[in-house]
């Protein structure tokens, strides 16, 4: 009987205790490097005038989008990762760039592209 209790106690010991370790997988440290470097080069050839859906198909699914109207004409901004800042699991706007759409052609990216719609 002795014999069988320790026997429970140690399987219970080593079941309780292999949920304590946690063997990372190195393949996700680098994924957000190489989408960040994808989507850099890919806006890099990005051309003026573009229609949103051809800039969509090439580009993804953005990190974050917004959508708004200012006198009559339609504004959409898509933001893509293109500079880590902090590893926190969340993207931030400081994280990446805004590509510019008016009536669903590009009219640029960068801040500078999204402060000239704003003031």
């Amino acid at each position: 009987m002795k014999a069988l209790s320790s026997l429970f106690i140690g399987a219970f010991l080593l079941t309780s205790l292999s949920g304590c370790i946690y063997i990372g997988n190195k393949s996700d440290d680098t994924s957000w490097q190489k989408e960040q470097n994808q989507n850099k080069h890919l806006i890099s050839q990005l051309t003026l005038n573009s229609d949103r859906l051809s800039v969509l198909r090439r580009m993804g699914t953005p990190e974050i989008s917004e959508a708004f109207v200012i006198n009559g004409e339609e504004y959409k901004v898509l933001y893509y990762r293109t500079q880590h800042r902090i590893s926190d699991g969340d993207t931030t706007k400081d994280e990446t760039t805004p590509l510019v759409f008016k009536n669903e052609k590009l009219i640029g990216w960068g801040e500078l592209a999204l402060d000239t719609i704003h003031h």
